[in-house]
This record gives C-alpha cells, structure tokens and sequence, in this order.
C-alpha cells in the first residue's frame, strides 16, 4: 500500500501533527510463477489426454445407452440401462463377461508380484560397476522395444506343439527322445502360463529401468554406513535398499496392474493365429473387441468397457490406499 503525508500548514497556525492518508495499492503478480509455467507446459499433453481419452470414453459411454450394430441400416434405438442388465442377468452374455473378467484378475495376481519381482532383481543385478554393463542393461531392455504382435509370432513359434517347437524340441533334446509333443497353447492347464510367461519376458525391462534409476538414487554413505554396522547384504537390502526406492516400487507396481488389466494383443494374436485356447485366456479388451467387430454389436461392447473401466478404477484406488509411500499424507 501507498501512503501519503499531507502538506504543512500554513505560518501563524500552530502546527499539528501530519496527517496520512492509506491508499490500497495495486495488485501484483506473484514474483513465483513456477505454476502458471506448469500449466502451459501440461496443457499439450492434457489437451492429448482428453482428444484422445476423454472423449471416445465419452462417447462408448453415450453408445452404451443405445442399440447400435455395425452395418445395420436401422438406426440406433435408445436402450437405457438394458445393455448392462443383460451383462449380468443373460447367460450368454455374463457368463463370457464373468469368465473373462476371471481370467483377467488372474493375469494380473500373478504378473504383477512375479514382474515387478523380477524388474527389482535385475534392477539390483546391473547397479553394479562392471566393464560392459551397459551392454547388458541393453540386452535386458531389448524386449520392451518389439511390439507385443511381433512378441506373440515368436512365442507361438517357441510354444508350438508339433515337434518343430523350439520348446518341445528342446525337452525332447534334453530328456534323451522321451519328451514328445505338448500342446502348450492349446491345453487349458498351460494356456494362461504361456501368456503370462511372454508378457513377463517382454515388459520386464521396462520397469527394471525405472527400478534402476531408483537404486542410482540411494546414496552410497548409506552402504558404506551399513557395512561399518557389520549389516549383512540381506539386512542391507531391508534397511536401506527397500526403504530408498519405497516409492520407487509402489508406483512400478501401480503401473504394472494398470497395463496387466490392458493385456489384448498377445491373447488375440495367439486366438487366432496360434491356437490358443479362447475359453481359459479371453480377457476382457477381447471380450469387447470380439463383441463389436465379430458379433457387431457397439452398444453391447461400449457397456463392457464402461464397466471394466470402473472395476479397474476401484481395484486401482485401493491398492493405492493400500501401498502409499510413507510421505503420502492422504487420509
């Protein structure tokens, strides 16, 4: 604020005391505009996040409440809440939707412990100082780099159940000619292994480098500290190692749940091309897919991805809860 002294007053009066008058100054902006900044430099990716995101969710949400076939010259009928009653209450519908439903939380029980484990033993194998480490770290990234369709033609070569599978040629090799041909994709005790196997061996890398830069952020006076302490490698790696990258590995395995729930392509490339067996390995993403390009119903379609997506929502949110870091101050 501005404040401001009247004049003197005039000679042959006795003098008083000044008097001031307080005017409200004008309103500035903030010397710290590291939010304004922020926001500019977000608004691409949130202006893509809903272009792309928000809006066709939009819309399947809008297409859930009608009747709409692909090439049917009828045009679409508004059917309320009649799509998502039939998802539960018709049997020829719920219990695909349920059984995919099953199989997808299945995938996502045994991928999410097994790859982040994995990611964290690798991450912890290559944070070391050795000649050519960066080959390695390469080696074990390399996978992530090939597109899942390109990782499905593989792996169904791998898995075949002729004798001319890698693997079955292998057992057969090792086992001195006893081994003979196995139908891994094709039998249903193996069906959903194989998919969580080269779903594992494919994103693996991914988190093990995010897990990797975490390990480069513990300082090494902790070790040193540590090892003066006599604190065993198993002790070190409780005390110092889990507690450093502790928000590190929450956030790997929240991302790893999310992308289990999103598992489609490996599923339909071996459906259809490698004689995976549909009943043990339908996920979700192929239940809504088959639904609207095979079966041409969209209403049905956009129903199921509505409810998938708030039953991963929810699952999301409580391991959230669950598995905070120790600086989350959420209640």
């Amino acid at each position: 604020m501005t404040v401001e002294t009247a004049p003197a007053a005039p000679s042959g009066r006795e003098a008083g005391p000044p008097v001031t008058s307080v005017k409200p100054a004008r309103a500035r902006w903030p010397r710290n505009r590291d939010g304004l900044h922020g926001l500019l430099m977000s608004t691409p990716a949130v202006a893509g996040l809903v272009a792309f995101v928000g809006v066709p969710f939009g819309y399947a949400v809008v297409l859930s409440f009608y009747n709409v076939r692909l090439g049917s010259p009828l045009a679409p009928r508004f059917f309320g809440l009649e799509q998502y009653r039939r998802l539960f209450t018709d049997p020829d519908l719920s219990g695909p939707f349920l059984r995919a439903l099953l199989n997808n939380l299945t995938f996502a029980v045994v991928v999410v412990p097994l790859q982040t484990g994995l990611a964290l033993a690798l991450a912890i194998l290559l944070n070391r100082k050795l000649k050519a480490i960066g080959l390695f770290r390469s080696l074990f990234f390399m996978p992530v780099v090939f597109p899942m369709t390109l990782v499905a033609v593989i792996w169904r070569l791998i898995l075949a159940r002729s004798d001319q599978g890698l693997l079955n040629s292998a057992l057969h090799t090792v086992s001195f000619g006893n081994w003979g041909a196995f139908d891994w994709l094709g039998d249903s005790a193996t069906a959903m292994a194989s998919v969580i196997v080269l779903s594992v061996w494919q994103g693996v890398g991914f988190q093990m480098v995010i897990l990797l830069a975490g390990l480069q952020q513990i300082p090494d006076e902790l070790y040193e500290a540590a090892e003066l302490d006599r604190a065993t490698p198993w002790q070190q790696f409780r005390h110092v190692t889990l507690p450093g990258i502790r928000g590190t590995l929450v956030f790997v395995a929240m991302l790893t749940s999310v992308l289990s729930f999103r598992v489609f392509d490996q599923v339909y490339v071996l459906i259809h091309g490698g004689g995976l067996d549909e009943d043990a390995t339908r996920t979700v993403m192929y239940q809504a897919v088959t639904t609207a390009f095979d079966q041409n119903n969209i209403g049905q379609a956009s129903a199921i991805t509505v409810v998938f997506f708030l039953i991963v929502v929810a699952l999301t949110l409580i391991q959230r809860r669950v598995v905070r870091p120790d600086n989350d101050n959420e209640d």
